[in-house]
């Protein structure tokens, strides 16, 4: 089954912090079970927060993922225009998108953050 991946969750299990992963979230950063897909919004996050000093993250991301397989998913027109229509449980610009991709592309999000299940998005923690 593909999933998509949160942010935190590709920096957690890129930089070894596997203490902080569910069961089920170490498995969608693979396993036979799960194909992990990592949003192009991930990348995108990651850019703005290391700029503004927010987050101490490796500048070699992409390179590591592609490295590793992983299926990238870019951010499309359809996946900006559903995010208007999503009810404001939350405000971060970046789940929301993450979410709208999830809703249209009919995947699992793997996160940790429980706001993220009043959207109508299966999440896996």
């Amino acid at each position: 089954m593909k999933v998509l991946l949160d942010t935190h969750l590709v920096l957690w299990g890129m930089g070894g912090e596997h203490s902080r992963i569910s069961k089920k979230g170490m498995a969608a950063l693979g396993s036979e079970e799960f194909e992990p897909i990592v949003s192009a919004a991930v990348f995108w996050e990651v850019a703005i927060k290391r700029a503004l000093g927010k987050l101490d993250a490796p500048a070699n991301l992409l390179p590591q993922i592609e490295e590793a397989g992983v299926e990238l998913l870019p951010v499309m027109p359809r996946h900006a225009d559903l995010v208007a229509s999503l009810p404001l449980h939350h405000r971060d610009p970046f789940d929301r998108i993450l979410v709208a991709q999830a809703i249209s592309e009919g995947l699992p999000l793997v996160s940790d953050d429980e706001s993220l299940r009043h959207y109508e998005v299966e999440v896996i923690w």
